[in-house]
């Protein structure tokens, strides 16, 4: 009898135990899914300039993969471009989106043109930009059109010679928009007024 009030006794405790052990261990989760606080969207538009197809041969065959070239801007003044590679498309566009946002560049704007002609070389790659009146619109083909857009440059015309690959056009085109100045900053690199500049 006194074994059985014994046993008794220890299951109850175990019991006990048990039930504070869970009541412990639900106090110590972490909150759910639902309760997390939701993504905040930054201030930039991002745009699929270009999506390729490469493949890698091994020794069991061909391993496909993606490279993707992206374009963020904010229509203000701010453009970037980044490249990424992964197996899947979706991935190859995310990284190139980081890649993107990490090499956002200030773009000199005069109005919603440029504020002077300027070339932008890559590799065999050439592209003139030249200013233009208000509402004449972008004149740029395909991935040079993107970059100039996001940018926010609303009236340019644009003039391709070499290659027409994305890629280098993409890259040629943020060469030319990182050597852009307004007359402000020139004066100002010169340590002289606006009005000498002539």
């Amino acid at each position: 009898m006194a074994e059985e009030v014994m046993n008794k006794e220890d299951n109850k405790e175990k019991k006990e135990f048990k039930k504070e052990n869970k009541e412990f261990k639900k106090s110590d989760r972490k909150p759910r899914r639902e309760n997390r606080p939701a993504k905040v969207e930054d201030e930039f538009d991002k745009k699929t300039v270009d999506i390729n197809r490469i493949s890698k041969t091994v020794k069991g065959g061909r391993k496909p993969r993606f490279n993707a070239i992206v374009c963020v801007g904010n229509h203000n003044g701010k453009v970037g471009i980044g490249m990424g590679k992964a197996s899947e498309v979706t991935l190859a566009i995310e990284k190139a989106t980081v890649d993107a946002k990490r090499h956002v560049i200030d773009v000199a704007l005069k109005g919603t043109t440029i504020p002077h002609e300027i070339d932008g070389i890559f590799e065999t790659t050439k592209i003139i930009m030249m200013p233009s009146s208000e509402g004449n619109g972008v004149i740029a083909g395909g991935a040079v059109r993107d970059v100039v857009e996001l940018a926010g440059i609303k009236d340019i015309t644009t003039k391709l010679y070499g290659s027409n690959n994305p890629v280098n056009c993409v890259k040629a085109t943020f060469e030319g928009l990182k050597q852009l100045r307004t007359a402000e900053q020139i004066a100002h690199l010169r340590g002289v007024s606006v009005e000498k500049l002539g």
